[in-house]
């Protein structure tokens, strides 16, 4: 009878590159939602020049974040989760495991949301992968109501990712100062070499 293999002590290094990669394009991608929502309540034709400009690079980059965010799941499928220190309490333990699964659910959700508005609006505009292809829209009925809905959710995932986001951050800088853990450390490796 084959065991389950024994959970990793450290995420490997493709796992913090990925990790330190998508945050980037997540934060980055967020900010240019609502800087690119700004720039189509003003008359200013620049502005709205530049919005549209930058609703290409946001779907690029959305796109790109569910492409490595399936990449991820593999890898963390394949290699599993650090187990969680000792000290932590059942309920700390839960909401780690929850918030890890949200992040999975939130970077491949918000670009399929996103994929979903663009492929049902009643506009058709094509999806130009940082200007080196057209990506395909998803089969469905070019519907207004349905890219609308589909927008709703999209904008609704963006503010859970930002809670989410926020959460995280607190409970990686809780580990490290309170706990004084190795929980930061795992995706810092830097930080485990000067802790004294």
């Amino acid at each position: 009878m084959a065991t389950a293999a024994p959970a990793p002590s450290a995420y490997s290094r493709a796992a913090i590159v990925l990790h330190w990669a998508m945050a980037l394009l997540i934060l980055g991608n967020l900010a240019g939602g609502f800087w690119m929502a700004s720039l189509f309540e003003v008359e200013d034709p620049a502005a709205r020049d530049l919005g549209f400009r930058l609703v290409q690079l946001h779907k690029s980059t959305g796109l790109t974040i569910l492409l490595l965010a399936l990449a991820r799941l593999a890898l963390r499928l394949r290699e599993g989760f650090p187990p969680l220190p000792e000290h932590m309490t059942g309920n700390e333990r839960r909401l780690a495991r929850l918030t890890h699964w949200g992040f999975y659910a939130l970077m491949i959700g918000l670009p399929l949301s996103g994929w979903a508005m663009v492929s049902m609006s009643p506009l058709g505009l094509p999806t130009l992968w940082f200007g080196l292809f057209e990506w395909p829209h998803l089969p469905l009925a070019t519907s207004k109501p349905g890219a609308e809905a589909a927008g709703g959710v999209h904008e609704a995932l963006a503010f859970g990712a930002i809670a989410l986001l926020l959460l995280h951050v607190a409970g990686a800088l809780k580990h490290h100062f309170l706990d004084r853990d190795d929980v930061l450390a795992r995706m810092i490796p830097a930080l485990r070499a000067r802790r004294p």
